[in-house]
């Protein structure tokens, strides 16, 4: 078996791949193929757009689609592929750049149920948890509201530290009383000591942080659903892009929040 790599960023990258000329040759030199992305236009780009696109001749091949977008758009994807001929299976991964080094990422999958038993053999090579959530788009749920409760952790921790540092707190106890109380979190772990050492080497980008939490804002307007801590969320991270820091990592939100970091001297990553 043949497996396609689209989308080689952070995520892809780490899954290894060969260089093809186009999008069609990878489809042609490929039994499956894996997309990872970075939005909706990308997305709609490499499976649809004139002359080049992955459903070239692309009967009987199998798409196992990685990225975080909107639920419509792995909808959309579906049905295009049907049309050419081909499956298409929601992978959305809720994990990290080690994770995908390591083999262990942790995957919600969405799509047909017969087409994801047929790619599992597949996803459990590289995943330690494979979830099948249900139809086209459902997994892209789960993902956006994963996504958007970590990026409100995010910013709530760095806000804690902050106000920590400016009261005069030794960080060190802080973020350990931190870790073994109500104010513990996953975040605690991977990003407390980066936001107090100004250490923002990314691994999950500020940009693609408000992206997502863009995401799941517009799922709750479409339920007529008022969701403000995310809008607060993702309006910091928007500042961050607005202010050049979009590729540091999310971690860097804590530039906005720590007193006299405001003016981003250049020493946050």
């Amino acid at each position: 078996m043949n497996i396609g790599f689209v989308g080689v960023g952070r995520m892809g990258a780490k899954l290894g791949c060969a260089a093809a000329q186009d999008l069609s040759e990878v489809t042609a030199e490929s039994d499956v193929i894996f997309t990872v992305v970075t939005d909706d236009n990308a997305m709609r780009n490499i499976f649809s757009a004139s002359g080049d696109n992955l459903l070239i001749n692309a009967r009987g091949k199998l798409f196992i689609n990685c990225a975080t977008i909107s639920p419509q758009v792995h909808i959309e994807i579906e049905k295009l592929a049907q049309q050419a001929g081909a499956e298409t299976l929601e992978a959305c991964m809720a994990s990290s750049i080690p994770q995908a080094r390591e083999g262990k990422l942790y995957l919600m999958c969405g799509g047909r149920e017969d087409v994801f038993r047929k790619a599992e053999p597949i996803l459990k090579e590289i995943a330690s948890e494979v979830r099948f959530i249900g139809n086209a788009g459902e997994a892209a749920k789960v993902k956006a509201l994963v996504n958007m409760v970590m990026n409100i952790n995010t910013a709530g921790l760095a806000e804690g530290l902050a106000l920590g540092a400016a009261l005069g707190l030794d960080l060190e106890v802080l973020r350990k009383v931190f870790s073994q109380t109500g104010a513990s979190s996953r975040v605690l772990e991977t990003d407390g000591e980066d936001m107090q050492n100004r250490d923002h080497s990314c691994f999950f980008s500020a940009a693609h942080a408000a992206k997502d939490s863009g995401i799941a804002l517009e799922l709750g307007r479409n339920l007529g659903l008022d969701l403000p801590l995310a809008r607060a969320t993702k309006e910091q991270y928007d500042r961050m892009v607005a202010e050049g820091l979009g590729e540091l990592d999310k971690s860097g939100i804590a530039e906005l929040t720590f007193k006299d970091r405001d003016k981003h001297s250049g020493d946050h990553v």
